[in-house]
């Protein structure tokens, strides 16, 4: 079965074309890093414009690059939520009109599970379930136990900052430009991460769950001063740079480590599946090495925002419930859930539009 997924949660417009739920033939994106660096951060509205002017080529180039033809495409998946209004719409609209257009079955993909799912998509890789599932993006920090490709249980997630937008606002403490993770990966490789002891945060009501902000607001006194304000002027050499920057690091990613091996401990899991972004930061690798558990990592270009993990997901909701309807598929920016309740790929439906 070839699949086309779409993908636009956000700042990437994203088509890919795949082969029964994991081989790759083609895995098309186009960023919009430069666009919104000026802004220190995804302005959505320019995101939603920009989606309108790249879909098409992207889809096209996807279906060049796989060197097939419209009419051999069996289905075509699409990240529905959650994500950006108005980016949203643009994946979904044009989903649904090729889906007119060439009668194709569609389907409508949650985008941080196919996060989740995108490390399966390995050659000839034979899930370990049950499993933790770790979504560690610019939008998403959470745990969920995973029994299949489609079943997913929430164990915790974050109460506040997702861990991506955290390193973007330190980044931007720094003086340091927008995405700001791999820029406080760069700095972090030349600082010393025990110069300074930031805490984590702690979720009294749920030990796994995470919080960031306070971790946040402590390298922003550490940077202005105790009543310092994220606009106080404050010149910090090079090396505080590089310290606050490994400091801070260190405290996020082991965290992350340190939460999920627990989870892994209670749950009775037998691997750890990470997905999003900061997955494919070096140094939590290298936390993550003395790991009991069997860890795997999508590839860099199946970590950050793609069509692939959506149309691989795809194929298998597919299999799984058939396709939707075409006329009833809505963009969700936000998908609810409970700990320890099952996540629900269909999510949930409007009172009213």
């Amino acid at each position: 079965m070839l699949v086309l997924g779409i993908e636009s949660t956000c700042d990437e417009t994203a088509a890919s074309i795949v082969k029964d739920g994991s081989e790759i033939l083609s895995n098309i994106i186009a960023t919009q890093t430069a666009t919104h660096e000026k802004c220190g951060g995804v302005f959505p509205e320019l995101a939603s414009r920009c989606h309108l002017d790249l879909m098409i080529p992207s889809i096209e180039k996807a279906i060049k690059d796989a060197k097939i033809k419209s009419s051999d495409i069996d289905l075509i998946a699409v990240a529905n939520g959650p994500g950006l209004m108005g980016s949203l719409l643009m994946g979904v609209n044009a989903a649904k009109s090729l889906s007119f257009a060439w009668d194709i079955p569609l389907v409508g993909v949650n985008h941080v599970k196919a996060h989740m799912y995108s490390p399966m998509m390995e050659p000839n890789h034979i899930p370990k379930f049950p499993a933790l599932g770790i979504v560690i993006s610019g939008g998403h920090t959470f745990l969920a136990k995973i029994t299949s490709t489609s079943d997913y249980t929430i164990i915790s997630s974050t109460v506040d900052d997702a861990i991506g937008e955290a390193f973007d606002k330190v980044a931007r403490m720094l003086g340091l430009p927008y995405p700001g993770g791999p820029e406080i990966e760069k700095l972090a490789k030349k600082g010393d991460p025990n110069s300074y002891s930031f805490k984590p945060g702690l979720v009294k009501r749920n030990p796994l769950a995470f919080s960031f902000s306070g971790l946040k607001t402590n390298v922003l006194y550490t940077i202005k001063g105790q009543n310092g304000q994220e606009l106080t002027p404050k010149e910090l050499s090079f090396e505080e740079k590089c310290n606050i920057a490994a400091s801070f690091q260190k405290t996020a990613l082991l965290d992350i480590v340190k939460k999920s091996l627990i989870a892994c401990d209670l749950h009775g899991l037998k691997s750890i599946y990470i997905g999003g972004g900061v997955s494919n930061n070096k140094k939590l690798k290298t936390y993550f090495e003395k790991s009991p558990y069997p860890i795997y990592f999508p590839g860099k270009l199946l970590s950050l925002d793609n069509a692939a993990m959506i149309a691989g997901l795809g194929y298998h909701e597919f299999r799984k419930n058939g396709p939707c309807d075409t006329l009833e598929l809505l963009p969700y920016p936000r998908f609810i859930h409970k700990q320890n309740q099952s996540l629900d790929l269909s999510l949930p439906q409007p009172t009213n539009l």
